[in-house]
């Protein structure tokens, strides 16, 4: 049962970090008008708790790019120790 928590989690924690990844690529690629488009508007709803939890660590309060690329640092970490725990446990 742990071995299919450990897993539900790490394929939440990877769908929020490509999710995160697509937000970037959103950006780039739409610009200016990005707030117009459905698809960055839903990945930047999945990832609004994760990127909200990295800004409130932040000293800094207004750093969007910063805040994105420590938390899918955080959630990279997060994804590699729960396959380090896993594999230990199996």
């Amino acid at each position: 049962m742990l071995l299919f928590l450990i897993g539900a989690l790490r394929a939440v924690i990877e769908m929020l970090g490509l999710s995160l990844l697509g937000l970037a690529a959103m950006a780039l690629l739409a610009g200016e008008r990005r707030q117009e488009n459905m698809i960055y508007r839903l990945f930047e709803l999945l990832t609004r708790a994760p990127r909200r939890l990295v800004v409130s660590l932040l000293p800094g309060r207004e750093r969007p790019l910063l805040a994105g690329v420590l938390c899918f640092c955080a959630l990279f970490a997060a994804w590699i120790l729960l396959a380090a725990w896993r594999l230990k446990l199996a």
